[in-house]
């Protein structure tokens, strides 16, 4: 067995499952504390790492793509601190987290874990019932329905269409932007059978801002738990029936022709089709192997 204990939180390995535990240290996140001990089996880890440092050095837990309903939800947008599969150590810890690590690596090596995409999440995903208030309404999953209710702040447009009840089998995709700076963030549910729509958060009734001025996390907490319920990204079958967007096979077919060199705009414009690309595998409109092909053939005109 092995085990760190930290101001940060306290992780706990038993040979076939790791207990995470956040501190109850000031600066510990409001997300990590909310979303209170994770339990990890061995299964869902593709690595671990100690990255030392002058001042404190940091553990990091790398999970399987697919494996947790969180980091699917949170599309990489978690901060180091808000990162349940981080923790903070202390200098004079550094040999006790090598250990830790070590333990970790001969198990994933003993029993034989893949570190590729896994087929279903192996995690359950955050506890319900969940009701977080924030920009213009409050988000609130039982499990079964979400529900959004608006405040005074809330467009007129958007408020004149009354609280919204979702049945999470209506739900085909939930997506969660923080806040970053002054620009605002949201969380926008999307429906089976209701076509998409371009119109910003702030007017769409299947949506809720989250005010750049103001930081809320646990707003992705609620995608989280509804994405632990949704049909797995890595279920072929899901993959098969999903709704496609009509320039996606052409978007992962077609190969660039071949260039002498690209300027500098021709490559601010290849790395806007990166950030395209990226965008359009995180909400399902293109599978990993589809995403992989048009990346390569980006990157080779870079």
């Amino acid at each position: 067995m092995a085990e760190i204990i930290q101001r940060d939180g306290t992780w706990t390995f038993d040979g076939g499952t790791l207990r995470l535990v956040p501190g109850r240290d000031k600066g510990v996140s409001l997300l990590r504390r909310t979303l209170g001990e994770l339990t990890v089996p061995l299964a869902a880890v593709a690595g671990v790492s100690f990255e030392p440092g002058r001042k404190s050095g940091r553990l990091r837990l790398r999970l399987r793509e697919g494996a947790d309903p969180l980091l699917q939800a949170a599309g990489g947008h978690l901060t180091d601190g808000g990162d349940p599969y981080q923790l903070g150590v202390d200098t004079d810890r550094g040999g006790v987290a090598e250990y830790f690590v070590d333990e970790v690596r001969n198990a994933l090596l003993l029993d034989e874990v893949p570190s590729g995409p896994t087929d279903a999440y192996l995690l359950a995903g955050p506890a319900v019932p969940l009701s977080v208030q924030a920009g213009d309404g409050t988000a609130s999953f039982d499990g079964e329905h979400v529900r959004l209710e608006w405040n005074w702040k809330t467009e007129e447009a958007k408020a004149a269409a009354g609280t919204r009840s979702m049945p999470v089998d209506t739900i085909q995709a939930v997506e969660w932007q923080p806040s970053a700076g002054l620009e605002n963030g949201f969380i926008r549910f999307m429906l089976k059978n209701v076509p998409a729509t371009k119109a910003p958060p702030k007017y769409d009734p299947h949506a809720v801002v989250l005010w750049g001025f103001r930081k809320d996390p646990l707003m992705a907490l609620i995608a989280a738990a509804v994405q632990a319920r949704l049909p797995h990204p890595g279920d072929s079958a899901t993959r098969g029936n999903a709704p496609r967007d009509a320039a996606a096979p052409a978007l992962a077919k077609a190969e660039p022709p071949p260039a002498q060199g690209p300027t500098e705009d021709d490559h601010d414009a290849l790395l806007r089709r990166l950030r395209e690309l990226g965008e359009l595998r995180q909400v399902g409109v293109l599978t990993e192997e589809e995403f992989t092909s048009a990346k390569q053939a980006v990157l080779r005109r870079m």
